[in-house]
């Protein structure tokens, strides 16, 4: 029991470091931030200045049947309820404003940290899960955190202010009334632990619906084409239906909290009503005392009866921002080493000595890799599916890190190497090339500013992108929708390697550039492809062999391995697996 109470307290730390740690935020906008905390004080403390109010007026109008200064009591009460309007008003205005800079830069810091995130991070995470973990939670995080500091500032106002306002009308009563309020409260200690492991498992579905929702945008042709409709709203469905069990889950660990702070403060006031009438009949306070003390009362407990609700979303914004910190402070697999080295000039001459690597651990994809490849050669990996191809080249540009050997570019190991500058000097085309959603002149310069409408024609023209361009109305300022849904795969195919014409790095990665094309496409794309090798390090990743029968070595793989090596007509004389595979395909 004592090392589960010792990890209890390291966990609480560990949490309020977190929350601390986001803090920062708030800097800039101090000023703002500390005014909306600020102005809760008038607005919490006017509540006691109404309730204390009543004790003249009782006392001196319904009691003596007195005026005087007293039936001013109802105009000041108009005055500041007004005044306690306004600055709530300000208040909410305030911490909206607060709240969404913070979340605007934590979003900023966030999505900076998710463009460093690896490869790896990619293919374990869905898009969902990305979504609601790096803009969601920024936004709950923020705006809920900073609701809750100006709920529970204005509660703590109001609540010592109006137990002043206990004390000073009867000690006695304001005994009892305190020890009720802690009673009430003391539920909420024990909440957070019980709701912490629903509130884990509501936010990894409500990013299960937010990626049913994108996997319903981006494949709506094939939900159409294989009548998916009723299959992917089963699955919506089921996780609706989860979403409803994880709240109902809730209300049962939660729900029993508000109606037991209710009851325990209705017993207080009754409590009160009781010893107040005989405090009144013994003349130990004034009618009007017990007035201003039963108003105090019910001020300050009604809003313990709703908080119990009011607490869920508390959490929720604490949990929202343990979980923005953790991702903030993870570190990436892949990144630059400190002190790494850059490559200003670099030739392209490449070397894998026994490289090693697996996706899965115990999982070996490349067993013992070892290639030269000399400044200016084309190199074709060629071989069965699953045979180690593409990984061979995802591991150049440090998408993800060999575990064990080593690889050189220019003798340089790519680990030492800046990985902005590694990754300047690669350019790669892949069978199936991402477009934003943009105009053609946007996608093929990609940010870069310091490209001439020479050289962009240039580019143009080698990619055998002339004629297409110029059937358009706007040309190259031709926007092509969302993933470059308006174009044809070769067309697609032709601005990808535009770009790295544009890019013009001294090596090159061709990934299936045509294996989804038909033979006019093909063609076409072969012409642009062929421009772009010229004096350059290439690397092919190729199915369909015909297009790499003048690659200056053809590597074929099989099962993680380099079997054969060679040009294509030595390869063909060995009659080995090379051989066989191209005798499959002309058959």
């Amino acid at each position: 029991m004592k090392k589960l109470n010792i990890k209890e307290k390291l966990l609480n730390i560990y949490t309020l470091k977190n929350y601390a740690l986001i803090l920062p935020y708030a800097k800039p906008y101090w000023f703002r931030a500390l005014l909306a905390v600020a102005i809760t004080m008038p607005v919490g403390s006017m509540d006691a200045v109404i309730a204390w109010s009543l004790k003249p007026f009782m006392d001196v109008v319904l009691v003596e049947k007195q005026t005087g200064w007293t039936m001013y009591i109802p105009l000041l009460i108009i005055v500041f309820s007004v005044l306690q309007a306004l600055f709530t008003y300000i208040s909410t205005y305030m911490n909206t404003w607060v709240g969404n800079k913070m979340a605007n830069d934590l979003k900023r810091d966030l999505f900076h940290k998710l463009m460093r995130s690896d490869a790896a991070f990619f293919d374990k995470s869905n898009s969902g899960e990305v979504l609601f973990n790096y803009n969601n939670c920024a936004e709950s995080a923020c705006s809920g955190l900073l609701n809750s500091m100006k709920m529970f500032s204005t509660r703590l106002f109001s609540s010592l202010s109006l137990i002043c306002v206990l004390f000073y009308n009867s000690w006695q009563l304001a005994i009892v009334a305190v020890i009720v309020m802690f009673g009430a409260l003391y539920p909420l200690t024990k909440a957070r632990k019980r709701l912490k492991k629903v509130f884990t498992l509501d936010m990894n579905v409500m990013a299960e619906l937010l990626n049913c929702y994108n996997e319903t945008f981006g494949g709506n042709k094939i939900i159409s084409a294989y009548n998916l409709r009723d299959y992917c709203k089963a699955r919506f469905v089921k996780v609706v239906n989860t979403i409803f069990e994880l709240s109902l889950r809730m209300v049962k660990r939660m729900g029993i909290i508000a109606p037991s702070m209710h009851v325990i403060s209705s017993l207080g006031i009754a409590f009160v009503i009781w010893y107040g009438s005989y405090l009144i009949v013994n003349h130990q306070i004034t009618v009007g005392n017990f007035a201003s003390f039963i108003t105090s009362l019910v001020m300050l407990y009604n809003p313990l009866k709703s908080i119990g609700n009011n607490y869920n979303g508390v959490i929720m914004s604490l949990m929202m921002v343990e979980n923005v910190m953790n991702i903030l402070h993870e570190e990436p697999k892949i990144k630059s080493k400190e002190n790494a080295e850059n490559l200003p000039d670099c030739n392209g001459d490449i070397c894998y000595k026994n490289v090693c690597f697996e996706y899965e651990k115990d999982h070996p994809v490349l067993k013992n890799i070892n290639l030269d490849i000399t400044a200016g050669q084309t190199i074709a990996l060629v071989g069965n599916s699953g045979g180690g191809k593409t990984t061979i080249s995802t591991l150049l540009p440090r998408f993800y890190d060999v575990k064990s050997g080593e690889i050189l570019i220019d003798g340089h190991n790519v680990k030492d190497l800046d990985l902005d500058c590694l990754r300047r000097n690669i350019a790669i085309v892949f069978q199936d090339n991402f477009l934003f959603g943009n105009t053609i002149r946007e996608n093929i310069l990609l940010g870069q500013k310091d490209v001439s409408e020479e050289q962009l024609a240039l580019a143009v023209k080698s990619a055998c992108l002339e004629e297409f361009i110029a059937s358009l109305p706007d040309g190259l300022d031709t926007v092509i929708g969302e993933r470059g849904v308006t174009l044809s795969g070769g067309q697609k195919q032709r601005i990808a390697i535009a770009r790295a014409f544009i890019k013009n790095a001294p090596i090159l990665i061709l990934d299936e550039a045509t294996s989804a094309l038909d033979n006019k496409s093909e063609a076409v794309v072969q012409q642009a492809i062929d421009n772009l090798m010229k004096n350059r390090t290439v690397l092919v990743i190729a199915h369909r062999l015909s297009t790499v029968r003048n690659a200056d070595c053809i590597v074929v793989l099989n099962n993680g391995e380099i079997v054969e090596k060679g040009k294509h007509e030595e390869l063909l004389a060995l009659g080995g697996e090379y051989a066989a595979l191209y005798r499959t395909q002309l058959s």
